[in-house]
């Protein structure tokens, strides 16, 4: 069973689960993005609402690594974590799904017949993932995120 998480705060960091699983970020960039990474340097995410899909099967589980996530001062380590760190990044909400798959979580998200996303970067965040074009997905404006998790949450 997904739980999504509406508003992060310290409050609902305090409630994610220490289980491995899956997790969706949503994350919304107030500006233009100019990516660092060097295998994405020069790409220009643009200001909008994006998603990315991970897992978290280590110490911790969902909670520590959603909790890193939302940190803005930390040592990089995955792609994501150049949107997060960045001032123009902050993760809004996040969808959990203990013992779920985060490629199996991007491919719904990708086919959800209300939905409008596109794959602003091939590649980003799926390196290690061979069904998948990447794990980071733009959502048009107009979606409401909280309707995609909830006809998510009937699928999983």
């Amino acid at each position: 069973m997904s739980t999504f998480f509406k508003d992060i705060n310290d409050q609902t960091l305090r409630q994610l689960p220490k289980v491995a699983g899956a997790y969706v970020l949503v994350i919304e960039l107030s500006a233009d993005l100019i990516l660092r990474n060097i295998r994405f340097a020069g790409t220009v995410l643009a200001k909008g609402t994006y998603l990315y899909c991970g897992s978290a099967n280590g110490p911790g589980g969902i909670a520590a690594r959603v909790k890193r996530h939302c940190k803005h001062d930390k040592k990089p380590h995955w792609h994501v974590d150049e949107l997060t760190s960045s001032g123009a990044g902050r993760v809004v909400s996040v969808l959990v799904v203990p013992c779920g798959d985060e490629c199996g979580l991007r491919h719904r998200i990708e086919g959800a017949a209300h939905c409008a996303v596109t794959i602003p970067v091939p590649g980003f965040g799926s390196s290690d993932c061979l069904n998948c074009a990447s794990h980071l997905l733009r959502i048009a404006a107009d979606n409401d995120v909280e309707w995609l998790f909830q006809n998510l949450d009937q699928a999983i």
